[in-house]
C-alpha cells in the first residue's frame, strides 16, 4: 500500500479504541522505515531496534493522545521515535556532535540512509525535497531534527539571530510539506 494510501490518523483512531488490527497494520506499514531512521539517528542496530519498540510501544499506549487537528499522524508518531532516539543519545552523552557533515550528509546522497531506506519511496522523497531547500533552511531543519538542538541552540551554533532561525525553519518546512505532498 502506498503512503499516500495509508489512512495514519484513522489507523491511529482505531489504535486508541484498542483495536490490535489497526495497530498491527501500522506495525507492518511502518517499522522498516522506522527503524531505518532509528539506526540512522543512533548509528547502532540493536539500539534503533530498541528504540523502534519503546516508540511503537509508547504509539499504542498513548493513540488516545492523537489529536488529527494538530497534525498528520504519521508526523506524530515520527516524533515519538525521535524523542525516543535523542533521550538514549542524551543517555549516552553523544546528542551534539561538533561536526555538521553529517547533517548535510542527510540531504545529499548519504550511503547509510540509502542503504536503510532505499526501498522506501518516501524516503528518497523526503531526500529529494530536502536537497530542494537552500542551505539555510535546510541545516536548521535538520539540525533540530537530526540533533535535537533548540531553536537557540541553533541560532548559536549557526551565528544567526533567533528570529531569523525560527524563520527559516518555518518557511523550510512549509516548503518540505508543499514537496512532499506533490
Amino acid at each position: 500500500m502506498a503512503d499516500s494510501d495509508f489512512d495514519y490518523e484513522a489507523t491511529l483512531e482505531a489504535c486508541a479504541r484498542g483495536d490490535q488490527s489497526a495497530f498491527q497494520r501500522l506495525y507492518q506499514h511502518e517499522a522498516g522505515q522506522l527503524l531505518g531512521l532509528a539506526i540512522t539517528l543512533l548509528g547502532r542496530r540493536d539500539q534503533a531496534e530498541d528504540c523502534v519498540h519503546d516508540a511503537l510501544v509508547k504509539v499504542w499506549h498513548n493513540a488516545d493522545r492523537f489529536d488529527r487537528s494538530l497534525g498528520h499522524g504519521r508526523a506524530w508518531i515520527y516524533s515519538i521515535l525521535r524523542y525516543r532516539a535523542l533521550n538514549q543519545l542524551r543517555d549516552r552523552g553523544r546528542l551534539v556532535q561538533t561536526d555538521d557533515a553529517f547533517i548535510e550528509q542527510m540531504a545529499d546522497d548519504s550511503a547509510q540512509a540509502e542503504d536503510h531506506a532505499s526501498e522506501q519511496s518516501e524516503g528518497r522523497h523526503l531526500r529529494r525535497c530536502l536537497r530542494q531547500l537552500e542551505r539555510p533552511r535546510r541545516h536548521p531543519i535538520l539540525l533540530a531534527f537530526y540533533r535535537g538542538l533548540t531553536h537557540e541552540q541553533i541560532a548559536s551554533r549557526l551565528t544567526t539571530p533567533l528570529g531569523t532561525i525560527k524563520g527559516r525553519i518555518r518557511a523550510g518546512l512549509r516548503a518540505l510539506q508543499e514537496c512532499l505532498q506533490a
